[in-house]
């Protein structure tokens, strides 16, 4: 089928979740996407920071492709072998000791806020039950992880939301520290926010939202759904500030396209669940698994946490270069390869269009801010095309 057709299609069979995109990718290899008419594309969305090692890497398609002939799953009612691989993995890379296995960031999310209140019950007051999280956050798209969610618009249309949240700025250790009160049992923060703008917060907030916790005895949960595995140039986003949550949530890249998600946490705090408490289906399921164990090897194997970081500050030279030589830009934010380009002017739209028709992919997070999450394998010379398709899609822009 053509793009045409496809589009076609999906105007009368799905529900209207999304704007009617134009173009329908087919194909990929390493950093580049082919639609159904045959045209190339440079990717610096990545699936939205999901696909981190590229598209059809040979040992991610072989692992895959290897554990569907033998099994692809069973159920948690009994044990998976590539599961208990990849938990006893992410206990050796972070600080967590125990993980749940699942299928999304919301997922993930939901499975830390349960896990929370599970364990506020068991150590603090009652009634002690309610989480802090950031404005312009963003945790998910479920009930729950939506009013999570500090984004008025996630909640509006889908009043009654589930009680138990509240909101303070990102970055504000201030208006943290004045919203703690004695129904507070958590504080839910992105390490950077990404949906929200890519916004980092002063050096010294994480490390004083982990000293405000520690003082309040509460937990601080970090969603690392877009910062972690290597996205910032670290395995996650915290190593950056010399702290460690209580629990972090995975997804996105973990399974370098898979679908799959996870919820870690000091064993302290991970044995508050009992069998009964939290469940999925296909979360954990071998085939998931097996493909994020690979992932995180290819990850370690190819020096993909050093090539963020590279690339990443390559990145942030030239568009610092260009904010210098033109209003069209005003600055770059951001960490390894999770980068904002602000905008001297509300014109996003417009240059994300710009570079669709000339072979690049990105996205806009409102406005006035390009976001850049290439997969972690992209290259110099792929760094240097996309600036270069960017300026041309800002002098153009309007």
């Amino acid at each position: 089928m053509t793009n045409q057709e496809i589009a076609e299609l999906a105007a009368q069979y799905l529900m209207p979740t999304y704007a009617l995109p134009r173009v329908a990718f087919v194909r990929g290899e390493g950093a580049m996407l082919y639609d159904a008419d045959g045209n190339e594309y440079l990717d610096f969305l990545a699936g939205i920071a999901v696909s981190g090692v590229g598209y059809a890497h040979p040992r991610l398609v072989q692992a895959i492709c290897g554990q569907a002939r033998r099994i692809m799953h069973t159920s948690n009612l009994f044990l998976i072998e590539p599961q208990v691989r990849l938990a006893r993995r992410l206990a050796e890379l972070s600080f967590a000791d125990r993980t749940f296995v699942c299928n999304s960031g919301a997922e993930a999310n939901e499975a830390a806020i349960k896990l929370a209140r599970k364990w506020a019950g068991q150590h603090l007051a009652p009634g002690q039950r309610s989480i802090i999280t950031a404005l312009k956050s963003f945790h998910g798209r479920t009930l729950t992880t939506a009013t999570a969610t500090g984004q008025e618009k996630y909640h509006r249309p889908f009043a009654p939301l589930p009680p138990g949240f509240s909101y303070v700025p990102f970055g504000d250790l201030a208006a943290l520290e004045a919203a703690l009160d004695e129904t507070v049992c958590a504080v839910m923060l992105e390490p950077i926010q990404g949906e929200g703008g890519i916004n980092v917060p002063p050096d010294d907030y994480l490390p004083g939202v982990r000293r405000l916790c520690d003082d309040h005895g509460i937990l601080l949960i970090l969603d690392e759904v877009q910062t972690g595995l290597g996205r910032t140039g670290t395995w996650f986003g915290y190593e950056h500030y010399g702290i460690a949550p209580d629990i972090m949530t995975l997804a996105k890249s973990l399974g370098g396209g898979f679908p799959i998600g996870a919820c870690l946490a000091a064993d302290d705090v991970a044995m508050a669940f009992e069998p009964g408490d939290h469940a999925s289906t296909f979360g954990g399921n071998h085939l998931a698994c097996a493909a994020a164990v690979e992932t995180l090897a290819i990850i370690e194997d190819e020096g993909l946490l050093d090539n963020a970081r590279a690339m990443g500050e390559l990145l942030i030279r030239r568009f610092s270069d260009m904010a210098r030589e033109s209003d069209r830009v005003d600055h770059i934010r951001g960490k390894g390869l999770l980068l904002g380009v602000k905008l001297g002017g509300e014109f996003a739209k417009s240059v994300v269009s710009g570079c669709m028709e000339r072979g690049l992919v990105i996205n806009a997070l409102g406005p006035d801010v390009l976001r850049l999450a290439p997969p972690l394998t992209i290259t110099a010379e792929q760094c240097e095309r996309a600036v270069a398709i960017i300026a041309e899609a800002l002098a153009e822009a309007d």
